[in-house]
């Protein structure tokens, strides 16, 4: 195995984690990652990968929005209460270690809902909709490059 084959294998090990935990961009890093490899490679299965890698990050980037903006939708939560649950996400990430962007983006999100439907009940609803619409974001983010890292080490054997 070549320096650069481990290199990317360990930037795809650091990509899948980052898509779990959402601290860093998981996906960008495995996408940048096998495209490099894919530039440097050339050849047919480089410039593929090349183009898997492009390709699989703008279609996971713009698909998680829509689908996730989609259910929030027909759920009702406003985007009123998701900015507000941003906010708050961001707020706590810096005041509570670890655990602080997730009692952020929930509180938040809470406190948006509150305010607009005045009922805990409906606001709690709407903030359990909120994260499972950012469930379903992470695990596409997550399928992504979990999928490209396959992709890619099936080329690298190829190869």
């Amino acid at each position: 195995m070549e320096q650069l084959d481990i290199l990317v294998t360990l930037a795809c090990i650091i990509g899948v984690i980052g898509a779990i935990v959402q601290i860093y961009p998981g996906l960008l890093i495995v996408s940048l990652a096998v495209g490099i490899w894919g530039a440097v490679t050339q050849g047919p299965w480089g410039w593929a990968m090349l183009a898997a890698a492009i390709l699989t990050f703008i279609v996971a980037s713009v698909g998680k929005y829509i689908l996730a903006g989609k259910r929030l939708k027909n759920a009702g939560v406003a985007n009123s209460s998701m900015m507000i649950g941003g906010v708050l996400a961001v707020v706590g990430f810096f005041v509570i270690p670890v655990i602080g962007a997730v009692v952020g983006f929930v509180a938040g999100v809470y406190l948006g809902e509150a305010r607009r439907s005045r009922s805990g009940q409906q606001a709690w609803q709407s903030t359990v909709h909120a994260l499972k619409s950012v469930g379903l974001a992470i695990l596409v983010e997550l399928f992504a490059a979990l999928a490209l890292s396959a992709a890619w080490g099936w080329a690298a054997w190829m190869t």
